[in-house]
């Protein structure tokens, strides 16, 4: 599968809202080719480098789906996406105007998993969470019983750095996540 990939200083994870300011020509070309085909591009967490010029990337990220655009006041396109399947990146090449395109494989998505009872909590907290976040959370299809969707809403809104997003993106290991998310809100419940 080859599709045009957008570095970026966020790690977008399967079902979670991405929302961008676009300005740069070669990124508002892609957003709307993607648009006209109904094609998903691929976000990949900058490694080295920046958002503007050249970067490396990991080589795990995820699809995004375009859902809805918008003009900014200050003339920017506004869009978001939804993220959709993880992928591997297999090949990258730039082409003329600077985007990247990516010669990628699809990591198979993890089956729905029933959240165990010691994570009874969490699906209440995070649906407090997410209804104080508003809009963003808005356009995506809330599955509070699932602890794969479960554990991937609290990595991405939680206050932790990339690489350990990047991480919990890159395993499949849906327990692991979960054992995470909990020490994680137990150390924030402790400074708190």
């Amino acid at each position: 599968m080859r599709i045009p990939i957008f570095p970026l200083n966020t790690v977008l994870f399967p079902g979670g809202p991405l929302p961008l300011r676009i300005f740069e020509p070669r990124y508002i070309d892609m957003v709307s080719a993607c648009m006209k085909s109904d094609s998903p591009f691929g976000v990949l967490l900058i490694r080295h480098g920046n958002e503007v010029g050249p970067a490396t990337t990991f080589e795990v990220g995820t699809l995004a789906k375009i859902t809805d655009f918008y003009q900014g006041s200050d003339g920017l396109l506004g869009i978001t996406a939804i993220g959709l399947q993880r992928f591997r990146l297999l090949s990258i090449s730039r082409q003329s105007d600077g985007l990247n395109m990516g010669e990628v494989e699809l990591i198979p998505p993890e089956n729905p998993m029933r959240l165990p009872d010691e994570y009874s909590v969490l699906p209440h907290m995070l649906g407090n969470v997410l209804g104080d976040l508003g809009r963003l959370y808005e356009v995506t299809d809330w599955r509070l019983d699932d602890a794969v969707w479960v554990g991937y809403r609290f990595l991405e809104i939680l206050p932790i750095d990339l690489e350990q997003k990047q991480a919990s993106l890159e395993s499949s290991d849906t327990a692991g996540r979960l054992r995470l998310v909990d020490a994680l809100l137990d150390t924030v419940r402790r400074q708190g």
